[in-house]
């Protein structure tokens, strides 16, 4: 089987990842994509609760949405004890689609989108250390970089720079 086409989307706590997130889903999946979703958490959760990020992910129209941290993951599968999976191992149990769109997992060595707000919790660009970060999501002007900036709000033209970089052909 092969590999399916990724993107992620990368930042702090508060820095508009999920945000991003949810409008590329909604963006791509009108389009006609299909698309589905990891997102890494680093505690205990619940899935589906009303307004929870993976809530949002389903409700935007994501195929799957598949929820990580170090005590489940779900597709629900309680951990017991065990390790946290792999991205690869989580990856690899995603029905086909055109494209997985990660949240989180900002150390994978996956294509990444940055995302940067000035009221996140941590200011320290990523970018400058991850060569993986292929642009730049910022509700603030960016200096001293090389990568292609986006305005954080700008959905339409970040799902352009999606379907570009991860070479998703058009849907039939």
């Amino acid at each position: 089987m092969t590999r399916p086409k990724i993107i992620g989307i990368a930042g702090w706590k508060n820095s508009g990842k999920t945000g991003l997130a949810v409008r590329l889903v909604t963006e791509l999946v009108a389009r006609g994509y299909r698309v589905s979703t990891i997102k890494h958490a680093h505690h205990d959760f619940d899935i589906d609760k009303v307004g929870a990020d993976s809530y949002r992910h389903r409700q935007a129209g994501a195929n799957e949405v598949t929820i990580v941290s170090g005590t489940r993951y779900a597709i629900m599968h309680e951990l017991r004890g065990a390790p946290e999976p792999s991205f690869e191992e989580i990856l690899a149990r995603l029905a086909p689609c055109d494209l997985v769109l990660i949240e989180g997992y900002k150390r994978e060595p996956i294509p990444k989108i940055e995302a940067r707000r000035l009221e996140a919790a941590n200011r320290t660009p990523l970018a400058p250390d991850d060569p993986y970060i292929t642009a730049i999501a910022a509700d603030h002007a960016v200096p001293d970089t090389r990568l292609p900036v986006f305005d954080l709000d700008d959905t339409k033209t970040i799902a352009d720079f999606v379907v570009t970089v991860t070479g998703l052909a058009k849907p039939a």
